[in-house]
């Protein structure tokens, strides 16, 4: 994207001052081995032959399942180990040293071996010792690149787990023989490894992770944020409404909270800064719509993929039952920064650092591909993997209407290996993630832990979903939201669905409350991205993004209680009443947050918003009728006292 190559202001605490060493400061994928000359573009050509591989693979091939799947890890295994080196800082240019080529190679044949013998394996139960071995190998060779391409924090889980199911998980006496059925388990079947996240990663995501490279390179990204401009900017705090809006528009195609942040945030937060927001409050509005992208159909990060398969229904229905709860939290942080602006007294940009709306809208063509996409996947009949190739073909073909972006054979091989690229970090996550699931269900955790958990609930739901969103900020905290939803689809999300909670909603609440880890002290990578940007306070921009991103806190418990808000046993009349009363009721609770209306709110006022608020978002005739009747009564109050305020009235 563009917007990288742009200078982020210098910032406290000796933070970096560009934007590469803020991405990769906090962001692991941005850490890999510097190639230059004619070594990066043979890198580039193996990185882009993987891109073709998986399409033709994904669109054409017919291939054994465990064939595709580890051909597909072989290749990850290559290319993992040659973009990604073995620490952090600076590295030499085209420089390997020996031993990440030997782990490169040992990781690729171990998969490789599996690929040209899968049929004979997979026709036998047993494995030979020499093929323990094998897989043994193959495991070490995936937890090392994880290590590099994630990090550590899924990696002691998974060996915490590992250790487990070898000392306590099996009632075999012979540890060989518990090691050799591990193994076998967890490399030569479909329940580790190989198991539905890394299917669902080969088969889907790749294909999205691809069209999003080919549609950022049409220069969709600058649009997204010229656009919003256009129609925002004006406004009281203009530039925090533009970092709402272009993020929300950003996040339908990116699924990273940290590459949104810094991305839009390299305009919009410096922008805020300059109109009178504090630093940490510009760099937690944007963490926090950034941060949301994630939740934002039709891509939603890559978990909507994991959890169509996982759940059992149609692609496009997870993306049907995500819009209104997302479109809640971005109506939530939009209200906040207004708020804000309003007591602040913030203006907006003026007119000729606005962009001209007419000629944007002669852009709106770069909509094209997005919105093909979006059709094919809710009207057709072929694969979603169809619908993203289609898509990628009508991005080369916008781009050709635009000389500055056009797709050229270059920045065509570029699309290809950047997309190529782009599935390590997912791939890795999400093979180590299905070794957890699958010790998790040779050893019977999952049992125990829903005993556990129904042991400390006490049969309430409430306290269940309280217990499960405290073990899903804990582990997102280190973990990435694919891997993170793939472990508590797996754990928690059922221990739900036996308590009650429907299953869409049961999956829908684990998988939120692992990407708001990336804002929840003390590990808030998007908020300490954001405040590398703004030279702000990292701790007090993650408490300020956490408030600001109150919408994906308070949402999650509303649709696991009554699922009415995912568009579950409604009808098109209570779908629009959800809609309309669960904004006020956003539009509520954010006031109280913020103590401020149309002048600064007493305590009970806020009191009062918050609960009226609260009532209005929980679905149900008569919470709407108290709820509605609660915020009223503080608006009245507000008008009443309006000309005692000394405050700006609130305006559009």
């Amino acid at each position: 994207m563009a917007l990288f190559k742009k200078k982020a202001e210098p910032a406290i605490n000796n933070e970096p001052a560009s934007l590469d060493d803020v991405m990769k400061k906090f962001d692991r994928e941005s850490n890999t081995r510097v190639w230059d000359g004619w070594q990066k573009t043979v890198v580039q050509c193996i990185l882009a032959t993987f891109s073709v591989f998986c399409i033709y693979v994904t669109l054409v091939a017919t291939w054994l399942d465990e064939i595709r799947l580890t051909s597909f890890m072989a290749f990850i295994m290559f290319i993992g180990f040659l973009v990604f080196p073995a620490k952090k800082g600076t590295q030499k240019t085209n420089y390997m040293p020996w031993y990440d080529i030997v782990l490169m190679f040992l990781g690729t044949g171990a998969f490789l071996y599996f690929t040209f013998n899968a049929t004979e394996i997979v026709s036998r139960f047993k494995i030979a010792p020499f093929e323990v071995a094998i897989g043994i190998v193959g495991i070490l060779c995936l937890a090392e690149l994880c290590r590099r391409s994630v990090g550590l924090p899924i990696l002691c889980v998974a060996a915490a787990l590992l250790v487990y199911a070898l000392i306590w998980g099996s009632t075999n006496p012979d540890f060989f023989k518990r090691v050799t059925e591990l193994v076998r388990v967890l490399f030569y079947s479909k329940e580790g490894v190989l198991s539905t996240p890394i299917n669902v990663c080969s088969k889907y995501i790749v294909m999205f992770i691809i069209f999003g490279a080919f549609l950022e390179r049409t220069g969709i990204a600058d649009f997204f944020i010229q656009i919003a401009n256009a129609l925002v900017g004006r406004f009281s705090g203009g530039p925090a409404k533009v970092a709402v809006v272009a993020s929300a528009m950003e996040g339908m195609v990116s699924g990273s909270s940290v590459a949104n942040t810094v991305g839009s945030g390299a305009v919009t937060i410096p922008l805020m800064k300059r109109t009178g927001y504090k630093p940490e409050f510009a760099a937690a509005a944007e963490a926090s719509a950034s941060t949301g992208g994630q939740i934002m159909p039709p891509i939603m990060g890559a978990a909507a993929f994991l959890m169509a398969e996982t759940v059992g229904v149609p692609y496009s229905n997870i993306v049907l039952r995500a819009i209104l709860p997302a479109v809640l939290y971005f109506a939530g942080v939009f209200i906040t920064v207004h708020l804000e602006a309003k007591k602040e007294g913030l203006r907006g940009l003026s007119k000729e650092e606005l962009p001209r709306l007419k000629p944007l809208l002669k852009q709106t063509y770069l909509l094209l591909p997005l919105i093909l996409l979006i059709y094919l996947v809710g009207t057709s009949k072929r694969s979603i993997a169809y619908a993203a190739a289609i898509a990628i073909v009508v991005a080369i073909v916008v781009s050709l209407f635009n000389k500055e972006h056009r797709i050229t054979p270059k920045r065509l091989l570029e699309a290809l290996a950047a997309g190529g690229q782009g599935m390590i970090t997912v791939a890795a996550a999400c093979g180590v993630a299905g070794i957890v699931a699958g010790v998790i269900g040779v050893t019977g955790l999952a049992y125990m832990l829903f005993n556990g958990i129904v042991a400390l609930a006490g049969n309430q739901v409430i306290i269940a979903l309280f217990l499960t969103m405290l073990c899903c900020i804990v582990l997102g905290m280190g973990v990435p939201t694919t891997a993170n939803y793939c472990i508590m689809a797996a754990t928690c999300a059922p221990i739900l669905v036996q308590m009650g909670v429907p299953m869409i909603a049961a999956h829908f609440f684990v998988f939120y409350f692992g990407i708001v880890a990336d804002l929840t002290p003390p590990v808030a990578l998007a908020a300490y991205a954001g405040a590398a940007i703004a030279g702000a306070n990292p701790m007090k921009t993650a408490f300020t993004s956490t408030k600001l991103a109150i919408g994906a806190f308070i949402v999650p418990y509303i649709f696991a209680l009554n699922p009415a808000m995912l568009f579950i046993d409604t009808t098109v009349i209570d779908v629009v009443i959800i809609c309309i009363t669960s904004l006020i009721g956003m539009f509520g609770v954010s006031a109280a947050l913020e103590g401020y209306l149309i002048h600064r709110m007493a305590w009970y006022e806020r009191l009062i918003s918050a609960v009226g608020g609260l009532l209005l978002i929980y679905p149900g005739l008569v919470t709407d009728i108290i709820g509605l009747s609660l915020v009223a009564v503080v608006v009245v109050i507000e008008l009443l006292t309006k000309k005692k305020s000394q405050n700006t009235p609130l305006s559009a």
